[in-house]
């Protein structure tokens, strides 16, 4: 009997199943590794060529925690329309800690409220992690604050948050640091030296230091630079380290907030879309290493947009880097083509640098 029922299953194909899916990875694992010139992981490979024989489930429960313990690790983890249980999250937010993930993508995995509190604990003063992906995962007004939180405390510097629903008020508490800190930084530029695009923005001088959560972080920051780099002796391996690592702070780099409900219609009405205008023309003005930000398929309205417009012209006056700006087109056509005009790079630069090379 037991023969029988043990035919039985073979017949339906629920080992054949996860047979054709480890092959399936292991096909497309190799095939990656092929597209960006890395080594296939030995270990990996052999430990799904053993679940494949076996017929049974890979489970490697310490794969991301490795760090350091292995010759290929994880730079890269993307789990899409995936739907994991408390237990499974809750590892995967202990897991972040020692990981040396530099992408994070979890697009169209719908979370609650406890739930992405087991993935962004995670994330807290992260010097590793620089793009995170969360597009259409359940996130609302309540969860702004939070994020904000993790991208002024870690090295993220591509956040991809399309698809929810922030509103106004979420989108709020996710930017005000970023803002404030902007500005903070962006005026101390222009009192001292013209912007440096290609690096995080130098901490304040002593003497404008204060109290305040924003000079905290700075301040921070600088103190996890120098515990690294102090000393005379130094072992092998701590060049390595300190490649890996990121000076944390909120400077993010390229910003998607698109599809998130944000307009004058939430409980806050136009008192929240008025606030996040002034936010959002802030980051604008001052952010020298912000590149893009994506606001499309919410309702700013015109007046907003105008703003957004008075901000471009102003960042382009101080001279900082073009920023990507994309808006939904439902304002005047004036207004819209005025903001893609100022958020496109200027043909005469590529001309002038084509003389220059002559």
């Amino acid at each position: 009997m037991p023969r029988e029922k043990q035919g039985k299953r073979k017949t339906k194909g629920a080992p054949q199943s996860i047979v054709s899916i480890l092959q399936k990875f292991l096909k497309t694992y190799e095939k990656r590794c092929v597209q960006t010139q890395t080594s296939v992981c030995p270990a990996i490979k052999r430990d799904l060529k053993a679940s494949i024989n076996h017929e049974r489930i890979l489970r490697k429960a310490l794969l991301l925690e490795s760090k350091g313990h292995t010759r290929c690790p994880f730079t890269t983890l993307e789990l899409i329309d995936c739907k994991m249980d408390p237990w499974s999250l809750g590892r995967l937010g202990q897991a972040l800690h020692l990981s040396s993930l530099h992408v994070l993508v979890l697009d169209y995995c719908r979370f609650t409220h406890e739930e992405i509190e087991s993935i962004l604990s995670g994330l807290e003063n992260n010097q590793r992690l620089q793009s995170l992906s969360l597009r259409y995962c359940g996130l609302g007004p309540q969860n702004g604050p939070r994020l904000g939180s993790i991208v002024c405390h870690s090295a993220i510097r591509e956040l991809h948050l399309g698809g929810n629903y922030l509103q106004c008020s979420g989108a709020l508490g996710l930017l005000r640091p970023l803002a404030e800190y902007a500005e903070m930084q962006g005026k101390d530029q222009l009192a001292i030296s013209p912007p440096d695009t290609g690096n995080p923005p130098p901490l304040l001088q002593a003497r404008q230091r204060g109290s305040s959560p924003l000079n905290q972080i700075a301040e921070s920051s600088r103190a996890v630079t120098v515990k690294h780099t102090s000393g005379k002796k130094r072992k092998k391996g701590i060049k390595k380290k300190i490649k890996d690592l990121i000076e944390t702070g909120p400077w993010l780099v390229k910003l998607y907030l698109a599809d998130n409900g944000i307009d004058g219609k939430g409980k806050e009405g136009e008192n929240d879309l008025l606030e996040l205008t002034q936010i959002l023309t802030c980051l604008i003005k001052y952010s020298v290493h912000l590149k893009e930000i994506d606001l499309g398929n919410n309702v700013l309205g015109e007046k907003a947009a105008v703003d957004l417009l008075e901000a471009l012209r102003a960042r382009k006056t101080g001279k900082l880097p073009v920023l990507k700006i994309t808006v939904t087109p439902q304002i005047s056509s004036d207004t819209f083509r005025s903001i893609w005009k100022n958020s496109k790079k200027s043909s005469s630069t590529h001309k002038k640098k084509k003389k220059a090379k002559n």
